[in-house]
């Protein structure tokens, strides 16, 4: 895998800085920015028509026009999709993956990737070579291994594809990160059944002991991918511990530790996508917690900008890969495939979601299973599958026409139609909103308390077992992978930090020169906390709190009540002062010393406690 990396480079520089495919390769790049600035500069265009739609006309008119002035078109090789263009977009979605309603629904998802990726492959399969034996279909010589292995081609979901659609509808959350979820796990299951069918063919005969290796070979490739992506996570995160002297080469691990975890599951004949993702989730907690806010800020838009370069990059090639060919086109082979991926992917969803909403306590309803059905679309994965089938299978040409069509169809057709559709059936949509502190504090006590309930009852399920992973997690795996004593330091503190260098960064970006300012400095080590410290701390935090108060109801507007900013400025200091007048009458009535010490009452015994006090 690396050698074959690093060949397309060596050719390229071994015909000169003038060969074709430099050329075309700076054609494509130049058109990549034109689509992305029309796109969102007419909005009436990107509310109708998806950005990939438009991407892959440019690449069609893009690969008519290299045609026509007499060069052949280049075709979007599989080595490139894969070592290049695929790792970034699968990095961008492992890193920036949302924990909570992927961890929620990993069940579902599961048997949307696995059970429903079987189910479409050896449906479509099955039915496909029932086609091939009408003779006059035109089509006798095609056996059933190679339906198979075509059924397994096109059956899966594509991760990109879904990305670019389901990013510009703003479907909500659970029925994004069905599908998202399910393309990103069903690689294995392609991965597995695409060889098994490939070496199948060749040999002809299938025994029990084949069936069963394949089986094996599924956990293997799944779990040895999860693995090692977690082992390079791992390396990432207790790597960053020793960056702070140097900030500048902190990106660099996390773009490199990701790759290398790629590169390693390939090489072995793992599931690089899942290696990706297990390495992008282990890594971003430690990582963020050792990184400087530059360093994050670099990672998050240069892993956007390189997964929106890579995504671009792929759905032209697919338009300019349409035009080079060659086509083998069969009316009755290509219309029947299209109508099967939607009939095997309805029947799939209906027939799983039935079983599905039997252990969910959240049910799919009719409007979620339509959606997750009608969302699964095909891109480049199923066509860089196809162009890696030798030169020698009879059904090559046709097998990539097909595999086109499919493409076209569920990118235009299902992707221009899914935004109506979502609109006509009032599907709810995602929260822009960003959850408040009141909505993160309940959703903390709820886990809390069902982690409660499940104990009570005797129940060991999700909330129990996340409670002993984030037990194991601070008590074990932070001490080794976070530098200094940041994972001693308590919630509270560790969110005030936060609130202050947010405020701070706002006021140096705003060009305000602040009289002064907390300073974080001395809360970088706590260890213990006085109660002197914690006089000084509680403070802060109230002066810190009624500032952010004042700044949220200056920015805040009512039609009934609008102050003026010197009326303002007073009603806070006089509920300052009076907050303050209140909580200091309270603790001195726990606090204060009896002012008579020398003559206690008869009949009272003396006592005396550590501080010196006597009662």
């Amino acid at each position: 895998s690396y050698v074959g990396f690093f060949t397309p480079t060596l050719t390229l520089y071994e015909y000169g800085p003038w060969c074709t495919a430099d050329r075309y390769v700076s054609i494509i790049t130049l058109t990549t920015s034109s689509p992305h600035l029309g796109f969102h500069l007419i909005p009436r265009l990107s509310g109708v028509v998806p950005e990939s739609c438009l991407l892959i006309v440019v690449g069609l008119l893009v690969g008519g026009l290299i045609k026509v002035i007499g060069e052949e078109p280049p075709v979007l090789d599989s080595q490139l999709f894969f070592l290049c263009l695929l790792p970034p977009i699968i990095l961008d979605a492992g890193y920036f993956l949302p924990i909570r309603p992927f961890t929620e629904n990993v069940g579902t998802i599961l048997v949307f990737a696995v059970i429903g990726t079987l189910w479409n492959a050896f449906f479509m399969g099955g039915l496909l070579y029932a086609l091939c034996q009408i003779e006059s279909v035109g089509l006798s010589g095609v056996d059933l291994l190679a339906c198979l292995l075509f059924g397994s081609i096109v059956s899966a979901v594509d991760p990109v594809a879904v990305l670019a659609v389901f990013e510009e509808i703003h479907i909500n959350e659970l029925v994004h990160i069905l599908v998202f979820g399910e393309s990103l796990l069903n690689d294995a299951v392609t991965v597995v059944l695409y060889n098994l069918f490939e070496e199948f063919s060749k040999v002809g005969t299938v025994t029990v002991l084949d069936v069963f290796l394949g089986v094996v070979c599924f956990f293997v490739v799944s779990l040895g991918g999860v693995l090692v992506g977690a082992i390079y996570g791992f390396l990432a995160a207790f790597t960053s511990r020793f960056t702070s002297h140097t900030r500048v080469i902190e990106p660099l691990f996390v773009f490199l530790y990701s790759y290398m975890a790629y590169l390693s599951s390939e090489m072995f004949h793992l599931s690089g996508i899942m290696a990706l993702i297990a390495c992008g989730v282990v890594m971003r907690p430690y990582v963020e917690a050792n990184i400087s806010h530059k360093s994050y800020t670099t990672i998050k838009y240069f892993l956007k900008m390189w997964s929106s370069v890579s995504e671009t990059l792929i759905f032209i090639f697919l338009g300019v890969s349409t035009v080079a060919g060659p086509h083998a086109w069969n009316w009755t082979f290509v219309i029947t495939t299209v109508i099967l991926c939607l009939v095997s992917r309805v029947l799939g969803v209906i027939g799983l979601t039935f079983i599905i909403n039997k252990f969910r306590i959240v049910k799919l309803t009719k409007k979620d299973q339509f959606i997750v059905a009608y969302g699964g679309l095909r891109g480049a994965i199923a066509f860089s599958l196809g162009y890696l089938l030798s030169n020698s299978h009879q059904m090559r040409h046709l097998f990539l026409t097909a595999i086109i069509t499919v493409i076209f169809f569920t990118v235009f057709v299902q992707g221009m139609t899914i935004r109506p559709l979502v609109e006509l059936l009032a599907v709810k949509k995602k929260k822009e909103s960003k959850p408040s502190i009141n909505e993160e504090i309940h959703t903390e006590f709820l886990d809390h308390l069902l982690t409660g309930v499940e104990g009570v009852c005797g129940h060991y399920g999700h909330y129990h077992w996340k409670e002993k992973l984030n037990r194991f997690n601070k008590t074990y795996v932070k001490r080794w992978l976070i530098a200094g004593e940041n994972f001693k330091e308590p919630e509270l503190i560790a969110f005030y930090r936060k609130m202050e260098l947010k405020q701070a960064i706002m006021m140096v970006e705003s060009g305000q020169l602040p009289s002064a300012l907390p300073s974080t400095v001395s809360m970088q080590v706590i260890p213990r906390v006085s109660k002197k410290r914690e006089e000084e701390i509680r403070r802060i935090l109230r002066s810190n709190l009624q500032n952010n108060k004042q700044k949220m109801r200056s920015r805040s507007y009512s039609r009934h009540t609008l102050f003026d900013a010197d009326e303002e400025d007073n009603v806070s200091e006089v509920r300052l002062r009076k907050t303050k007048m209140e909580m200091e009458r309270r603790m001195s009535h726990y606090l204060t010393v009896p002012a008579n010490r020398e003559s206690p009452r008869p009949g009272v015994r003396r006592v005396r406690f550590e501080s010196g006090l006597s009662v």
